[in-house]
């Protein structure tokens, strides 16, 4: 058989050997780019699960700086609630030693007489000023009308505000200063604010007082112009 080495069928096999050659080279190039691109997408998924927990973690944060802010505005709210109850207790205190000091009687009993006179609506130094007229601060004494106690008041009158109270009840001092001054806080009222009638009306009766004033005389004596010397207040608590 003879050579076909330098033939044109043996070039002809030559090039289609080289154009196999070549298409093998770019499939193994196009597969070698594909495995460079999934090798490269790998670590993907650890980063994404990295970025979420960053992220977590900032929402986390965030979450717990505005609770922390929230409990912080709380603890203040909560400590000047307190501040503001201690320079209560601390004003009380100062007017109870005050007003002790000033009318030479035991704390306790100032701090009664202060404590009820602001819980019925009356002014205390109003309170304090009644209280000395009328018993000199002494929870034994006895009118010779019959008045009792601390305020000075008439069975009847304390029984128009408390149907079950009895003669010796009103001997303590809480149940006396406590008739007493809503008694005077009504006829403050009743009076349309003017102290001076409604101490007359206390210390004389409403009756009395009205009786007078309808018969055109002026039923003021000198019990309220003792009482409120030198005194500037209304009568009534703020």
């Amino acid at each position: 058989m003879r050579k076909l080495r330098s033939t044109y069928v043996h070039r002809g096999d030559a090039i289609r050997r080289r154009n196999r050659a070549k298409r093998l080279l770019a499939w193994v190039g196009v597969v070698g780019a594909a495995l460079f691109v999934i090798a490269n997408r790998r670590p993907s998924t650890p980063i994404a699960e990295a970025a979420a927990e960053t992220a977590g973690s900032s929402t986390s944060f965030r979450f717990g700086l505005m609770w922390e802010n929230r409990r912080l505005r709380q603890e203040i709210e909560n400590t000047a609630g307190e501040a503001a109850l201690l320079r209560a207790q601390m004003d009380r205190a100062s007017k109870v030693m005050e007003y002790s000091a000033t009318y030479a009687i035991p704390a306790n009993l100032a701090a009664t007489i202060f404590d009820i006179a602001l819980k019925e609506g009356l002014d205390p130094d109003l309170a304090f000023r009644l209280v000395q007229l009328e018993s000199g601060f002494n929870a034994r004494a006895v009118s010779r009308v019959g008045a009792i106690g601390l305020a000075q008041l008439m069975p009847a009158t304390a029984r128009q505000f408390d149907r079950s109270v009895t003669r010796d009840k009103l001997y303590e001092p809480a149940t006396n200063l406590t008739i007493g001054f809503r008694y005077l806080r009504r006829l403050i009222g009743t009076y349309n604010g003017d102290v001076r009638l409604a101490l007359l009306a206390y210390n004389l009766g409403e009756v009395a007082v009205d009786a007078a004033r309808r018969a055109g005389k002026n039923p003021l004596a000198g019990y309220e112009r003792i009482l409120l010397k030198g005194y500037q207040g209304t009568g009534v608590s703020n």
